[in-house]
C-alpha cells in the first residue's frame, strides 16, 4: 500500500488521519520490522495480520506514537483523537472500581478540533448499542471475558475517536459475537466516518468486515482489498495450512440474501465454511467468554468446533 510523502501530505489527502513512511525497528541486534509504509483514511477499515512474532504489536506501538522506529517516520492529522481498545488489561482485584467508573475515567474529548466525524456517537447510546447497562454497577473484576472487551471497547468510544485502534477485539468473545461484533463497527464507522485500525486473528469473519489487509511478517508481505489477499502466494503461505476453511470470494449484494445494508462487492464465507458455537444458555451481544458458569462442555482454550 503506498504512502504519501510528509510534504504532500499536508498539501492534499484531507481525509487522511494517519500515514507511516518506511518504518524500520531494530530490538537487540534483530530486525522486527522492515520497510513498512501504510495510510489510513476517514471512514476506511484497515485489518493487520500475521502470525506470531510478526511484528504486529510493535508497529501498532509505533503507530500510537508508544514507542520510536529505529528508522522511518509517522504522520498524525493534527489534533487527531485515537480510541484505543487493547488486547487485554490488568486491574488490581482488590481495587474497589465499577464498570461506570472505569468508563468515567475514559478521556474527556476537546470540543473543538480540526477533524470533524459526521456525527457525535453519544455515551448513552454506546451503552445501548453495546448492551451495557445492566453491567454498570458490577465490580469490574467480576465480569466475564467477553463483557470486557465490550466495556473496552466503550471506554474507546467514549473519547469520540476519529481513529479506533483495536488490537485483537474479539479476543474472550463467541463466534456469534464476534460477528456481531464486527457488524456494530461497520455501522458505526460509516454513520460516524471515523477510521479504524485492527489487529486480528480471526481471518474467517474479519475478512469480510475490511477494506484493506495489510499481511505483515516482519515486512509487509501483501496488502490489498480482502479477496485480493486471500489469493496472494504470500498468503497462503502464511495461513493456508492452519486456516484451510477460508475461501473468500466475490459477490455482488443481493438484499434479499445479504444481511449486509451496503451495494458495494464484499467478501462472503459459505455458510459451510462458518463457525458456530452451542451454548446452552440465552447469548446476548458479545457477553459468552467460556467462564466458569458457561456451561456449553468447551474448554476456555480450545478451539471451537464446527457445527
Amino acid at each position: 500500500m503506498p504512502s504519501a510523502s510528509a510534504d504532500s501530505i499536508t498539501q492534499s489527502a484531507t481525509n487522511l488521519l494517519l500515514a507511516a513512511h518506511h518504518l524500520r525497528h531494530h530490538f537487540a541486534g534483530q530486525t522486527v520490522l522492515e520497510d513498512i509504509s501504510l495510510e489510513l483514511h476517514q471512514g476506511e477499515v484497515i485489518t493487520l495480520i500475521g502470525p506470531n512474532g510478526a511484528g504486529k504489536s510493535t508497529l501498532l506501538k509505533i503507530l500510537l506514537g508508544l514507542l520510536t522506529p529505529s528508522e522511518g517516520s509517522v504522520w498524525r492529522r493534527p489534533e487527531l483523537r485515537i480510541g484505543f481498545m487493547p488486547q487485554k488489561i490488568q486491574i488490581d482485584p482488590t481495587l474497589p472500581m465499577t464498570v461506570r467508573r472505569f468508563l468515567d475515567l475514559a478521556r474527556k474529548p476537546s470540543q473543538k478540533t480540526g477533524i470533524a466525524n459526521k456525527t457525535i456517537l453519544s455515551r448513552e447510546q454506546i451503552l445501548q448499542d453495546l448492551n451495557m447497562n445492566l453491567l454498570l454497577d458490577k465490580p469490574i473484576q467480576k465480569i466475564s471475558g467477553g463483557e470486557m472487551q465490550r466495556v473496552l471497547l466503550a471506554r474507546a468510544l467514549y473519547t469520540q475517536p476519529h481513529l479506533l485502534v483495536l488490537d485483537e477485539p474479539v479476543q474472550g468473545v463467541d463466534i456469534q459475537g464476534q460477528s456481531e461484533l464486527y457488524q456494530y463497527l461497520n455501522q458505526i464507522r460509516l454513520r460516524h466516518g471515523f477510521g479504524i485500525l485492527m489487529v486480528s486473528h480471526d481471518l474467517h469473519i474479519v475478512m469480510k468486515h475490511t477494506d484493506q489487509v495489510l499481511c505483515l511478517n516482519k515486512h509487509l508481505c501483501c496488502s490489498g482489498p480482502p479477496l485480493e489477499v486471500s489469493q496472494s502466494p504470500d498468503f497462503i503461505t502464511l495461513f493456508g495450512a492452519q486456516e484451510p476453511g477460508i475461501a473468500v470470494y466475490e459477490h455482488h449484494h443481493n438484499p434479499q440474501q445479504c444481511e449486509h445494508s451496503h451495494g458495494e462487492s464484499h467478501i462472503h464465507l459459505p455458510a459451510e465454511q462458518r463457525f458456530t458455537h452451542r451454548a446452552s444458555k440465552p447469548k446476548t451481544f458479545g457477553t459468552h467468554a467460556h467462564d466458569a458458569d458457561c456451561n456449553c462442555d468447551t474448554d476456555t482454550d480450545a478451539p471451537l468446533n464446527k457445527s
